[in-house]
């Protein structure tokens, strides 16, 4: 148990901080997941702009530090492959 003011402070900014990350990193598994429904269902549309919506989502992750940067680009370039091999 933490027993200076410091280290309690930095037990709640954790805490805040934990949650506003695993809100971030959910949003963007929803776009992800928008994406592969399209893919399942076909309609190489929709597909495509789901990956155009989830690319900055994506792209916002790394950019606040919930997601790896090459961990973002290998799903966008999976994902990509995906949508192009429809047709």
């Amino acid at each position: 148990m933490a027993n200076t003011p410091q280290a309690k402070k930095r037990i709640r900014r954790n805490d805040r901080r934990a949650e506003i990350n695993g809100a971030r990193v959910s949003r963007i598994r929803t776009f992800i997941k928008a994406v592969e429904s399209a893919l399942a269902s076909g309609n190489k549309t929709d597909a495509a702009e789901a990956l155009r919506k989830a690319q900055p989502e994506l792209a916002r992750g790394v950019a606040r530090g919930v997601v790896h940067k090459n961990t973002a680009s290998r799903k966008i370039s999976r994902l990509s492959k995906r949508v192009a091999a429809l047709s």
